[in-house]
């Protein structure tokens, strides 16, 4: 079987969690059976695959969507999304809908994303499969913090966020919920909003060590979850999260937005908070530093999420999609 994977044109100039998810996809797909090919605008693949893998609903991507499908070939549609009831003002909705009604199966996140997709756009449940998301094995492993610490001259204990600076992933509220506390704010990743991430900068001042971005596989950012106190993912919404799904796979003390799927994922084992709120931010990380480091939470990782194991669920997905098409 062969694939062809694409996504937004300018995913790939700010890389997230939903381009990592899309290149490990592709990287462990083939021991899965599946071959993988990532779309090229100067040497269309369309007449070499089997069926067609399109990651995101941002404005525009129904036009690839309809294309691949006036072709004949089967279409997946990866979502990433949450959105209810109460945000779908915020979302243009008909060319979602009319993104994902062009799908043979929509992969979510989750189970819970997926009922919340169906019910909000009025979509059939059955359309919607989950598909977890994955960490590498390799966050679980010994990691030496000494090795963060000694590049970035970090001592001593401190709170670590990792993600795009904009403000989804809300770090400007964390650096106002952690004014007053002793311990310094490690914020890694591409600023993908820049007057947003000047404001954060400016209102974190000497608290504040913004590093920029990290190789995804660089030994650093296993270092630094392996060096934090704590863990936060603040944001105005997650499914789940990659970065959060790394630093448990690390053992590290794990806070999270309650808003997405979180909970799908992490279960009890994590300090869950209102992004809205700068006394529960604060609340949720004192509670994850007097908890410490949770081995149930990092054996919880190494058994449900690898990324082989998540793969496999989906190469099984295609297969249906395949078969359903043949039938």
């Amino acid at each position: 079987m062969r694939v062809l994977f694409n996504t937004y044109p300018w995913a790939f100039a700010t890389p997230g969690g939903g381009e990592i998810q899309l290149l490990k996809y592709a990287e462990h797909l083939p021991a899965c059976g599946v071959d993988v090919e990532l779309h090229n605008i100067w040497k269309p693949a369309f007449d070499r695959v089997d069926l067609v893998h399109f990651f995101a609903c941002l404005g525009g991507s129904i036009q690839f969507c309809s294309y691949a499908k006036s072709r004949g070939l089967p279409l997946v549609i990866s979502t990433s999304l949450w959105i209810t009831e109460d945000t779908a003002h915020r979302y243009p909705m008909d060319e979602i809908r009319g993104q994902l009604s062009l799908a043979d199966l929509i992969i979510t996140n989750s189970d819970t994303e997926s009922d919340v997709l169906s019910r909000v756009f009025g979509l059939p449940r059955e359309h919607f499969v989950a598909v977890m998301n994955g960490v590498e094995p390799h966050f679980s492993a010994p990691h030496d913090p000494a090795l963060f610490r000694a590049r970035y001259g970090i001592e001593g204990p401190f709170v670590l966020n990792v993600g795009n600076v904009e403000a989804r992933k809300n770090q400007l509220n964390l650096v106002r919920a952690m004014k007053g506390h002793d311990l310094p704010v490690v914020v890694i990743g591409h600023v993908r909003e820049p007057e947003y991430g000047r404001q954060v900068i400016e209102e974190g001042g000497a608290q504040l060590r913004y590093l920029g971005p990290l190789d995804h596989a660089d030994p650093l950012l296993a270092s630094a979850y392996a060096a934090c106190a704590a863990f936060v993912l603040p944001s105005t919404l997650e499914t789940p999260g990659l970065a959060a799904l790394e630093a448990a796979a690390a053992g590290a003390p794990l806070v999270v937005t309650s808003v997405g799927s979180t909970r799908d994922y992490f279960g009890s084992m994590a300090q869950y908070i209102r992004h809205d709120d700068l006394a529960d931010i604060r609340r949720g990380i004192d509670a994850a530093l007097a908890a410490g480091p949770n081995a149930g939470l990092k054996a919880h990782m190494q058994q449900n999420f690898a990324w082989a194991t998540v793969s496999r669920s989906l190469a099984d997905f295609y297969a249906r999609v395949l078969a359903a098409r043949a039938s």
